[in-house]
């Protein structure tokens, strides 16, 4: 069975690399799909190819001889019976369109993009996105997964979400390991909500940090900001059941601190509270607005949005914690 990584995962394809040459299930081979780039006149797939390295996206880590780059992606998805999306959101539509005639039949997917799309209907999950634009079923995975210390073997843990039981052991076997631990649930939905609410929650974390709040007002800043996690995922998924325990689970508590002290967005919103620079304020485009659907009953995340896009003064953040209600 054949594996295609779509990148920026080259920490994720390492880990598949090795995994799929202890193993007799899978293909040996793994076809990772790299937008081509020159890098000091040369092709960056030549380069990974030759010297087994991502200089671009993941630098110093070399990578299993038998992960081998290819720049066209209808190429790498040819015959792959498990594609692994980790490419930037925003491009995730045209990608698909162009893999559809061929993906192959039976072919199953799992998606690690941290991030919620906003069209005409309203707010689209990226596996929906993918669902309806291959007619695959498609699992999540999520958690602090830093990818820097992934590839450096360090220990960390993550969650599959996928309603089908099946198809999240097969991911399992084809990405765990000892220092990559997986825990699969069958909440997808509410795993891949918490991988976007997190950012919101981080940007609030990072003005917390700007304006010297100190580490007892982050610390409400992260309780407050799972709560309304837990309250949206709730209001999200309807009549789906959402499971509290799944935010127990590394996609949901260890992601949201992770990202709360040594993630990008907490770093561009601590930037933006110390200078008000408008130009800061462009890594926090993947907050989700809380008005698309009348969600203006989520204080923390309002104010966030507010701050971020519509000219609130950074230092009134305070007071949406002030007046945050006690229990949602």
């Amino acid at each position: 069975m054949c594996v295609c990584v779509l990148v920026r995962g080259s920490a994720i394809a390492k880990i598949i690399g090795h995994n799929v040459k202890a193993s007799n299930r899978f293909d040996p081979m793994v076809k990772m799909w790299v937008y081509e780039e020159m890098i000091d006149g040369r092709k960056l797939t030549e380069i990974i190819n030759t010297e087994h390295e991502n200089v671009k996206y993941l630098p110093g880590h070399k990578m299993p001889k038998n992960v081998v780059a290819v720049p066209d992606v209808t190429e790498a998805t040819s015959g792959a019976d498990f594609l692994i999306f980790v490419i930037p959101h925003q491009f995730i539509g045209k990608i698909c369109d162009q893999m559809k005639p061929h993906v192959k039949p039976g072919a199953i997917g799992v998606s690690l993009i941290k991030g919620i799309d906003e069209g005409p209907d309203g707010l689209t999950l990226i596996s929906n996105i993918i669902r309806s634009k291959l007619e695959i079923e498609v699992s999540v995975l999520m958690g602090a997964n830093i990818a820097s210390e992934v590839a450096e073997e360090k220990f960390c843990e993550t969650t599959i979400g996928a309603t089908n039981e099946s198809n999240g052991k097969i991911f399992k076997e084809l990405l765990q390991t000892p220092n990559f631990r997986i825990t699969v649930v069958k909440e997808s939905d509410t795993v891949e909500l918490c991988g976007a609410l997190k950012n919101i929650v981080a940007v609030g974390a990072g003005f917390c940090d700007g304006l010297g709040f100190g580490d007892n007002t982050k610390a409400a800043v992260i309780r407050l900001g799972l709560m309304e996690m837990v309250a949206f995922s709730k209001l999200f998924c309807k009549s789906s059941a959402v499971n509290s325990a799944t935010f127990l689970e590394s996609c949901g508590v260890a992601d949201l601190i992770t990202t709360c002290y040594g993630g990008r967005n907490r770093r561009v919103a601590e930037a933006f509270a110390r200078s008000s620079s408008l130009c800061s304020l462009m890594c926090a485009s993947s907050v989700i607005n809380p008005q698309t659907q009348s969600f203006c009953w989520f204080p923390l995340f309002v104010s966030v949005y507010q701050i971020c896009f519509e000219g609130r003064q950074v230092k009134e953040f305070i007071s949406c914690l002030q007046n945050h209600p006690e229990h949602m």
